[in-house]
């Protein structure tokens, strides 16, 4: 037995979530938490939520990750004048 979760079991991407902006994605799983934090919600339901809340935290690291991706950096010559860009986090 190992503590490895099989691939196979674990579920397909939610079309609807990859739709989602990054801001709509964030809203929804802070409902998710406020919801898991206030206990009123039953075991089935709370694995539910949280399946659903795990795929939202990865859709929106995978949104950072691709901006910051974009994001370039302004260059300055000695002057103070813009002389090209870098990409971010590479000085």
């Amino acid at each position: 037995m190992t503590d490895t979760p099989d691939a196979a079991a674990a579920p397909a991407p939610d079309p609807a979530i990859a739709a989602l902006s990054f801001e709509a994605a964030m809203g929804e799983l802070e409902t998710i938490v406020r919801r898991l934090e206030s206990g009123d919600v039953s075991l089935e339901e709370s694995v539910t939520l949280y399946e659903r809340g795990h795929a939202l935290r990865s859709h929106c690291e995978a949104r950072l990750a691709a901006a910051q991706a974009r994001i370039e950096q302004v260059s300055l010559g000695a002057d103070g004048r813009p002389t090209g860009t870098t990409p971010f986090g590479e000085s």
